[in-house]
């Protein structure tokens, strides 16, 4: 499949037309969002479902095809925010509070990009290994905690950065992730064949969720473009610029380590994306001066949007073009 053909699949699924569709309806002044309660059952399906998912298939994985791509995964969550709070400085021009601030998001995974590009690689039929859930974890961490360490030694006047560590293992996502990783994990064959069918991240349930969920996360996405303002041109080019640097060094990492075509495209995906739900109150327990408008305007207005339509099929093409 050519490039062209990739992005143009990617444009006409069903998972993106639901968030274009979101975003678009706040633009025209409309509310498509779910209900707090419809959103946060479906957000509790969706990590549950893939910790639960990648526990199975990290139970059949040899020790040795883990290994490698978890060490580029810790290695990615130590460069993503030290190369992010370093352009944030010098091209952005923030102070150093804020630049932590937005390097935390950046540093840091979206759950949802990492669901839409395993859903993309499938599609395009290069399947990333099942245990890929397994990185999400280990990235979400050092992602956000090396930030806000910086943030700390630059003059940061809030709590203390354990305080930050407790919020994001003990955040909600986390804990689901986990959780779902190890119930998958010691379950058996048996007892996921039981449930297969509502939890598995390939089945049409869980692909019907992901469309109700990113037709609000638009909505939400439309939301923040009323921000845009307020964050400046060079803002707006690090929401773009970023995503691309931090995910062709994830797909090169992938390939490293030894992940498939998909995988590594996956990884990818994953280095570029930027958190929207864990990030926010780390930064708020640790560097309370931050400017939340910067990071939640690039992180959920520009870089969502743009890795979920046009970034996913770039990492894709990259690992394809790396992988030989």
């Amino acid at each position: 499949m050519t490039p062209t053909h990739a992005l143009l699949g990617n444009l006409l699924s069903p998972a993106v037309l639901a968030f274009v569709l979101g975003f678009s309806a706040r633009l025209i002044k409309g509310d498509l969002s779910l209900p707090k309660d419809a959103f946060g059952f479906l957000a509790a399906y969706l990590l549950f479902a893939i910790g639960l998912k990648g526990g199975v298939e990290l139970a059949h994985a040899p020790a040795g095809a883990v290994a490698g791509p978890v060490a580029a995964t810790l290695l990615l969550g130590c460069l993503t925010p030290v190369t992010a709070f370093i352009m944030l400085i010098r091209f952005c021009r923030l102070g150093a509070a804020d630049a932590a601030g937005v390097a935390a998001h950046y540093g840091s995974v979206s759950a949802v990009t990492f669901i839409a590009a395993q859903s993309f690689v499938a599609a395009q039929g290069a399947s990333a290994e099942g245990f890929l859930p397994t990185l999400v974890t280990v990235l979400e961490s050092p992602g956000i905690n090396v930030a806000l360490a910086i943030g700390l030694m630059s003059g940061g006047s809030g709590r203390p950065l354990s305080a930050a560590l407790l919020e994001v293992f003990t955040s909600r996502g986390l804990l689901l992730l986990v959780g779902g990783l190890g119930v998958g994990l010691v379950m058996g064959d048996k007892n996921w064949a039981d449930v297969a069918l509502f939890y598995d991240t390939k089945g049409p349930i869980f692909r019907g969720s992901l469309c109700l969920f990113l037709l609000h996360m638009g909505a939400l996405a439309g939301e923040r473009l009323v921000d845009l303002k307020s964050v400046g041109p060079r803002l707006l080019l690090f929401a773009v610029f970023a995503p691309i640097v931090h995910g062709a060094v994830g797909v090169w990492l992938g390939h490293l380590s030894g992940l498939s075509v998909g995988g590594s495209a996956v990884l990818g995906a994953m280095a570029a994306s930027a958190s929207y739900i864990a990030a926010p109150p780390a930064v708020r327990l640790t560097l309370p001066e931050a400017n939340p408008t910067y990071s939640l305007t690039c992180s959920l207005g520009i870089t969502f949007p743009f890795n979920i339509v046009i970034g996913i099929p770039a990492y894709f093409e990259m690992a394809r073009w790396i992988g030989g």
